[in-house]
């Protein structure tokens, strides 16, 4: 049977972030690798040892924290391209060559318009950085390890270790790349998916 010239796929829900840990955790670790750098002003206690260790160990608690924000968002990312393999399986169509790296690409490399358009308006201003990174770090791990199991190398590069876990997962099996202009999707944040709902059935 053939293709479909196009494709409606579900939609891309993302969770708030919850558990252990802050933004301010996250906004401490900038301003302390900013210090760290030269390009920050100081405290009062400068040059001490134990300001230096003040600092590695906000540095370390702030890239923490953005682990875990893009493993949740990993997981998030994950249940879509998991939910986009089962919808296009049900089509009846002959579709084995779509794999979950077929929309892995997809969502980071070209996702249609709307989706960059609206994640742009979110601030977010590097996305193909973030989900890659995202998928990258859920692939390594699949719920946030304690902070004292991660070696500083991996905390303070973690950014590096999740570019390449990402290529690996991409690298796992071959697959189609998909063409926004013939799958679309649009994204959500989980309370305005709900709000969305709502008014629908309320329509109903």
């Amino acid at each position: 049977m053939d293709m479909p010239d196009y494709w409606h796929l579900p939609p891309l829900i993302l969770h708030p972030f919850s558990g252990g840990g802050s933004v301010e955790e996250l906004l401490e670790g900038s301003k302390a690798a900013l210090e760290v750098n030269g390009l920050g002003l100081s405290a009062a206690g400068g040059d001490t040892p134990d300001y230096e260790d003040e600092l590695e160990r906000r540095i370390l608690t702030g890239r923490y924290q953005e682990i875990r924000m893009l493993l949740f968002l990993g997981k998030d990312i994950f249940r879509w391209l998991q939910q986009c393999v089962d919808f296009i399986g049900r089509s009846g169509k002959e579709t084995t060559k779509f794999s979950e790296q077929s929309f892995a690409a997809l969502v980071v490399e070209q996702p249609p318009a709307c989706v960059r358009e609206k994640l742009e308006r979110w601030g977010v201003t590097d996305r193909r950085a973030v989900f890659s990174r995202a998928i990258g770090i859920h692939t390594l791990f699949s719920s946030p390890p304690p902070i004292e199991t991660l070696s500083p190398t991996l905390l303070k590069n973690y950014h590096r270790f999740a570019d390449h876990a990402y290529i690996c997962f991409q690298h796992l099996r071959p697959f189609h790349e998909l063409d926004s202009k013939q799958f679309h999707f649009e994204i959500y944040a989980s309370e305005e998916y709900a709000r969305l709902l709502s008014d629908q059935w309320e329509k109903v």
